[in-house]
């Protein structure tokens, strides 16, 4: 008899008891319920860690190849950007040839936290006798980049295939896809024509020394990498630059150093951030969406952790009839079966963190052919070729959150309603 009464007056503890042995009386229904979760969970952590690697990839490719930590160039460079002209050098607005690289080098680096400063040169040129027309000189100084960057997103090194990187002379490398459909080999010249800052001619006739891949679609199929110095020549900029690429010792501080600079160099001259790039505010923004996305897909799955517990009510009405017979107050009916949803739930978010956790641990490892996956590249995007998942012990933390609250708040109707049904009522049935 006393078995028969523990209910009556119970603590939390007690009826938690309650609601595990009720989770027990049925295991198939209970398989149900923890594997809806789990499979909903498992997905939200997928996609969030899938996500993440898009967002880490797009920010890696726009620090290396695109502004740095933080990008200097003339408010006229800007204002033209997509033509990329060498007319306007930086602090062209002050002097007309611009701030030499020395001088712009020396100002930069005696801001606190700059840890590189990298002059870059970026320009249209016309290719002869070649099946590609058209094609981007990049004027790099090589050996200061590769202390800072790794080339190639995906292996993690120099990008080279073959050859060697072109040193300060009539020398040039170029992609792989370029090659590929130029039928171009290391050792062959590559004659072409640009465009100086005077506005006249030049023609070029360089040798290639290397082949390169960057699992960067733009680049390998796009760009010829010469000295900077030669291209600086080249193109008449004397001791100018085009563009400055500055590296922080902390990204974290590089809000910090774009406002010293800004300061520095004035209105005339433009200093962005590498956040304020046009795609990562795009992908922060889109995560919004994610975040509705998963909302949605974990209120659906929750909808049969819904089902059972209103199935649970309805077979088992004459033992909540008899709970409140002998004394249980609706509150506690209340809990007993919420309890049953919360655990379920947990059970379900659990499993399904560590199925994602394993998932996306392993995928962190192997790279993702995210160009397969498409059908193809998108040179528009700033974007490898390649995806990494992030693993992220945050992400997963999130997933288990966000799987036990919202299943906990999708039981809260039929666990009421199980409190509602009057003790007489529910023996007659």
């Amino acid at each position: 008899m006393k078995k028969n009464t523990a209910p009556l007056g119970g603590g939390f503890f007690t009826l938690a008891v309650i609601a595990c042995r009720n989770i027990r009386r049925n295991m198939r229904r209970t398989a149900f319920c923890v594997s809806s979760a789990a499979i909903a969970v498992f997905f939200t952590v997928f996609m969030q860690a899938w996500i993440a690697g898009m967002i880490n990839n797009i920010e890696e490719v726009v620090r290396v190849f695109d502004t740095g930590h933080v990008n200097i160039v003339s408010a006229q460079y800007e204002a033209e950007k997509e033509y990329y002209p060498v007319q306007f050098p930086i602090g062209e607005g002050k002097n007309p040839e611009g701030i030499s690289v020395a001088e712009l080098s020396k100002l930069v680096l005696g801001i606190e936290g700059v840890k590189a400063a990298l002059p870059r040169i970026m320009a249209f040129a016309t290719l002869q006798d070649s099946t590609i027309k058209h094609a981007l000189l990049w004027g790099i100084r090589v050996q200061e980049e590769l202390a800072l960057n790794n080339f190639n997103l995906t292996e993690r090194s120099n990008g080279l295939v073959e050859g060697r990187y072109p040193a300060e002379g009539n020398e040039c490398a170029v992609g792989v896809r370029m090659a590929e459909k130029a039928g171009l080999r290391v050792g062959d010249r590559l004659p072409l024509k640009t465009v100086s800052a005077q506005f006249s001619d030049k023609m070029w006739n360089p040798v290639i020394t290397g082949i390169f891949r960057f699992d960067y679609i733009k680049y390998d199929e796009d760009v010829v990498i010469v000295d900077f110095n030669r291209l600086q020549r080249l193109l008449v900029l004397g001791d100018a630059a085009q563009q400055f690429f500055v590296y922080a010792r902390d990204p974290s501080q590089s809000g910090a150093i774009a406002a010293a600079l800004k300061d520095k160099l004035g209105e005339e001259n433009v200093v962005r951030e590498w956040r304020d790039n046009y795609f990562v505010v795009i992908m922060k923004q889109s995560m919004m969406i994610f975040v509705v996305v998963y909302l949605v897909f974990m209120i659906v799955a929750s909808f049969l952790i819904v089902n059972t517990v209103v199935m649970i009510i309805h077979e088992r009405i004459k033992e909540i009839g008899m709970m409140g017979s002998l004394g249980m107050t609706r509150g506690e009916i209340v809990r007993v079966f919420f309890f049953e949803a919360v655990f379920l739930g947990v059970l379900g978010s659990l499993l399904g963190c560590i199925a994602g956790g394993i998932a996306t641990f392993v995928f962190s490892f192997f790279p993702l052919d995210y160009n397969a996956m498409v059908g193809g590249g998108f040179k528009e995007y700033p974007m490898a070729g390649t995806l990494m998942l992030s693993f992220d012990p945050l992400i997963l933390l999130q997933g288990f959150v966000f799987g036990v609250v919202i299943s906990s708040i999708c039981t809260l109707i039929p666990s009421l309603k199980s409190a509602f049904v009057e003790p007489v009522e529910a023996l007659r049935r």
